[in-house]
């Protein structure tokens, strides 16, 4: 019995560090967030998605808030920006969907074009950019978000990434916060399914930021699937929703859902700041 107490309070003293560490987790979307993601002018088949995407938790954790300059990188068809418009345009803030340039911005360009009260605010912009193309501002961005995107940055020929973190630390203020959501690889496996998967390993992507110059500052698993292995054929695009196999096993990939994913923040220090 005499080692009882030691162990007791060994575990207790590992929980309450574990809880202290853990508290950006419980980040929780204020009123203005919710309207947001519960917005009618948002698709049917996007909210549809919530499920895997938690969109209002995600947010919340990244801390974004409607008064910010927002930057959304290469965001598609814009199922983020669907949400990110009437929360930061309306709120006083200002909205970029950066990507490149110019066919990435179409999907945002049609956006536009069916519904300019919600949508026409946001701003375009070329990411990576070169030069002569319209780019976001050095140093203007309070938060910089990617949501699955890192993987194509290196996936290819030709590995962008390096590049892309660079151009993200210069648009973003100092004490900045990058939020980043990607497919995720067990730390395990084989580094070059990197290249073919779709997956990356949690400290590929803390190694681009930090080596970037970006601090680390919290995890969440507030999008992460145990269902999903990692370890298809087909790369992530097996699962929901790509369906690459289209009808084979189309149930079996439905029932494990959206692929596994990190979620990361990562802050630019601020030098005038004690501690960065």
């Amino acid at each position: 019995m005499r080692y009882t107490l030691p162990v007791i309070a060994v575990t207790a003293a590992a929980l309450a560090a574990a809880a202290a560490i853990g508290a950006p987790q419980m980040a929780t979307p204020g009123a203005d967030l919710k309207a947001a993601v519960a917005a009618s002018t948002r698709s049917p088949a996007n909210v549809a998605r919530d499920k895997y995407r938690h969109p209002a938790e995600t947010l919340a954790f990244f801390g974004v808030k409607p008064s910010q300059t927002v930057v959304e990188l290469w965001p598609g068809g814009g199922w983020y920006t669907e949400i990110l418009a009437p929360y930061v345009t309306k709120g006083g803030g200002t909205l970029y969907a950066a990507a490149p340039w110019p066919n990435g911005v179409k999907g945002i360009q049609t956006l536009q074009a069916k519904d300019a009260a919600t949508y026409g605010a946001v701003k375009l912009a070329a990411f990576p950019a070169a030069e002569g193309q319209p780019s976001v501002p050095a140093g203007s961005a309070d938060v910089v978000l990617t949501f699955r995107n890192i993987h194509n940055w290196k996936m290819g020929t030709t590995d962008r990434s390096a590049e892309a973190f660079k151009q993200i630390f210069a648009m973003l203020k100092p004490g900045g916060t990058l939020g980043i959501v990607e497919h995720r690889l067990p730390e395990a496996a084989d580094a070059a399914r990197e290249k073919t998967s779709g997956y990356l390993k949690v400290s590929t992507v803390r190694k681009l930021a930090e080596e970037a110059g970006f601090k680390f500052v919290a995890a969440s698993e507030v999008n992460a699937n145990p269902k999903d292995t990692a370890d298809w054929e087909n790369g992530v695009w097996t699962l929901p929703p790509s369906y690459r196999l289209k009808d084979v096993d189309r149930a079996k990939y439905e029932a494990i859902g959206e692929s596994d994913r990190m979620t990361l923040k990562f802050r630019k220090p601020n030098p005038s700041v004690r501690g960065g």
